[in-house]
């Protein structure tokens, strides 16, 4: 029905697909399995038409298929209902779910909202929602604002009249055991009518819902079996099955963290994303945070940066309790380097200088007034002892390579003299070189004393520098593991606990 066969795509520095070939069979639910970086999210943005593969090709019904852009994918009978829901909070179930298709519902140029209600009453049936289309998704449950996602993407894939296919990225990370059953239940209910790809970290729950299950790794498909033929433990081996390199990691530089607590987070709660989480790091040292996709660790690190609000417990930098306040975390010493850098982490418009300096602006400035000079020559220190590569201070930073943009995040909050540093995925999106120079950079904190919690994109980054790793699962701190240099424990024993 819908195949890849032999598709590459490649981007600056990274091989995101290898020479990758699957098969999705009519009325099947095709399971999808990889750690962080593997190429799921390349191959799922490929089917919606966000990328355009380099080389090889798509076929729908033995005929290559031309996706242009993700609306283009829908009138072709492929939708996606994605981790991140895209639902509209401020308007109604129906408008929702003909969103970009109000046209259909026009008479005489006004909105005729009695056909909309009758037609979004269809499309609910479909997922056995009991709700009033005209209710707006604000007041829906999560699980509930899921199913209409789902409704929407088969309504969309539907079109074509053809087998839809419905891709499934993460669609279990927040919901309840229940919200599962009933998902799951659905899905297969559906399979009578559609066909699936279902990308989880959760092996437990692929292999209790695919037919067929594809691993991979490092841009390729490593495996291909039956569920039937498959086991937790199999998966496990074949996810992660890479050697750790201890060099790369620079755990020759791994020293003995010290006795003295940096950061202290208390009974943690957090809605349904934390639930009762307590550790100490300490100074000197890399704390670890390991989990799957919704596990509530990177909710954790913006708590820890001040930018959630805990609902009960509370984060203490020595004597002093952490106010829910991205300024008052600096204040006490911690600087965040998010996932998202370009975003969060970076003005991108603004110059190498201004961003290195924007934490600490009183050091080069008097009266109110920026000291150009003294800016400048700052940058350039900093510039230096990090090997920034950049034509100079002025530079922007949108123009640097995403290796030289992540050492301008890290250089800032050196420079502001940061005491605790919350590394969330630092090295997504670089090169091999680039990841290096990061890893030197978290040793050279570390041996001044800097504490550093970490969340990285692949088990063997963890492991590979943390003195200690807490693995999550569902908002729990399931266990801290120690990491000392030559008792790294496996990825498998990570795994374990993380599904």
């Amino acid at each position: 029905m819908l195949s890849l066969k032999n598709v590459t795509k490649r981007f600056p520095g990274v091989l995101a697909l290898d020479d990758v070939s699957i098969e999705v069979r009519p009325n099947e639910i095709v399971g999808l399995i990889g750690e962080n970086g593997a190429g799921k999210s390349t191959m799922m943005k490929l089917l919606t038409g966000a990328y355009r593969q380099d080389t090889g090709e798509i076929e729908l019904g033995g005929k290559p298929l031309v996706i242009r852009n993700p609306r283009d994918a829908t009138s072709k009978g492929i939708a996606m209902v994605y981790q991140e829901q895209s639902i509209l909070p401020n308007l109604t179930v129906a408008e929702n779910l003909f969103l970009g298709r109000e046209e259909d519902f026009v008479t005489f140029g006004r909105m005729n909202w009695a056909k909309l209600k009758r037609a979004a009453k269809k499309e609910l049936a479909t997922v056995h929602l009991d709700v009033d289309p005209l209710t707006l998704c604000e007041d829906l449950s999560f699980g509930q604002r899921q199913m209409v996602e789902l409704a929407r993407a088969l309504s969309l894939a539907s079109r074509t009249g053809g087998t839809p296919i419905i891709l499934l990225d993460e669609p279990t990370s927040v919901l309840e055991a229940g919200e599962i059953d009933i998902l799951f239940g659905l899905v297969r209910e559906l399979k009578s009518r559609a066909s699936f790809v279902f990308v989880s970290h959760r092996l437990d729950e692929l292999l209790s819902l695919s037919d067929r299950v594809y691993v991979m790794k490092d841009g390729k498909v490593v495996s291909e079996m039956s569920s039937g033929n498959a086991s937790v433990t199999k998966l496990h081996e074949l996810m992660v099955g890479r050697s750790l390199h201890s060099e790369y990691y620079r755990e020759n530089l791994q020293k003995p963290c010290r006795a003295e607590v940096a950061l202290s987070v208390r009974h943690a709660s957090l809605g349904q994303v934390l639930n009762d989480v307590s550790f100490d790091v300490h100074c000197g040292e890399v704390f670890g945070v390991a989990g799957v996709v919704g596990s509530g660790r990177e909710e954790l690190c913006r708590i820890i940066a001040g930018l959630e609000k805990l609902d009960a417990g509370e984060v203490m930098v020595g004597t002093t309790r952490l106010k829910p306040q991205a300024n008052h975390a600096v204040a006490l010493g911690i600087g965040y380097v998010p996932r998202e850098r370009k975003v969060e982490g970076l003005v991108t418009q603004m110059s190498v200088a201004q961003n290195l300096t924007l934490p600490r602006l009183s050091a080069v400035s008097r009266g109110g007034v920026v000291r150009k000079a003294s800016e400048r020559a700052l940058a350039n220190e900093w510039i230096q002892r990090l090997h920034i590569k950049t034509p100079g201070p002025d530079a922007s930073c949108r123009n640097l390579s995403g290796g030289n943009q992540q050492k301008v995040v890290l250089a800032k909050w050196r420079f502001a003299g940061s005491r605790i540093l919350v590394l969330d995925h630092p090295t997504r999106g670089l090169d091999v070189g680039a990841k290096e120079e990061v890893y030197q950079l978290i040793r050279e904190l570390t041996a001044e004393g800097v504490a550093v919690v970490l969340t990285g994109d692949t088990l063997e980054e963890i492991l590979g520098l943390s003195h200690r790793v807490m693995v999550m699962r569902d908002g729990h701190a399931e266990k801290v593991l120690p990491c000392e240099v030559g008792h790294k424990p496996s990825q498998v024993e990570i795994v374990e606990h993380m599904v």
